[in-house]
């Protein structure tokens, strides 16, 4: 169960924060003919059913509710006996029209292959070369935040805002100082709003210099600075 709620909590953040479900692009592609989909034929039978059968349960509590519980005068027990013969020739149709659909959809496959659909029935699917890389992607970007998430849970006093600090990081302006020389890329944060984070990002930047990560296609080592010294 606890394993449950960690992935729903997961794909719950990656959907608001690394747009986990949005489209790539909208190109399409053939779906593989060995696929198995739901018989549309199949598909009809079973909601005609369901449509049928809801409407015989409320013929059959309206039938029930058609009871004399007193005597009524003779010239009303014509009409209340035609309304309850009325309400019972339509159930027996509807009960006929339920079996019928019922040994039809017991004839009918209940899946088959994408190539033997018919021709109306066929279809093409949305491409997902892209969407799974680009996915792959987002799965590392929230695996890096996961694991500078851990190293400031102890810094703050409240664990809980780690995540939105990142996220405050992220979306903030940085000065970018390349040095070829001294071969290294100087990213300067800027201070937020809150000045209590500052101990935490400190921390970071220490954590992510101890890397001594280069930036990519580079050369230059990356040195993360807080504020202007």
């Amino acid at each position: 169960m606890f394993a449950r709620w960690s992935q729903e909590n997961f794909f719950k953040y990656c959907r608001e924060h690394f747009g986990l479900d949005k489209l790539v692009d909208y190109f399409i592609e053939p779906v593989s003919e060995s696929v198995k989909v739901v018989n549309p034929e199949y598909r009809r039978l079973d909601s005609q059913i369901r449509s049928s059968q809801g409407k015989l349960n409320r013929l059959l509590a309206r039938f029930a509710t058609l009871t004399l519980d007193a005597p009524i005068e003779p010239d009303k027990v014509e009409p209340f006996l035609q309304k309850k013969t009325i309400c019972q020739e339509e159930i027996e149709a509807f009960q006929v029209q339920i079996k019928t659909l019922k040994e039809k959809r017991k004839q009918t496959p209940h899946y088959l292959k994408v190539k033997d659909l018919p021709e109306e029935e066929q279809f093409q699917q949305l491409s997902t070369k892209s969407k799974h890389f680009i996915d792959t992607i987002k799965m590392i970007a929230y695996r890096a935040e996961t694991a500078m998430a851990n190293l400031l849970r102890e810094t703050l006093s409240r664990p809980d805002e780690v995540r939105s600090l990142l996220r405050a990081i992220y979306s903030s302006e940085a000065d970018l100082i390349p040095d070829h020389e001294q071969g290294t890329l100087t990213v300067k944060l800027h201070h937020l709003a809150n000045r209590s984070y500052d101990v935490a990002i400190q921390k970071l930047c220490d954590e992510l210099n101890s890397t001594e990560t280069k930036f990519p296609r580079t050369n230059l080592r990356m040195i993360f600075k807080l504020g202007s010294k």
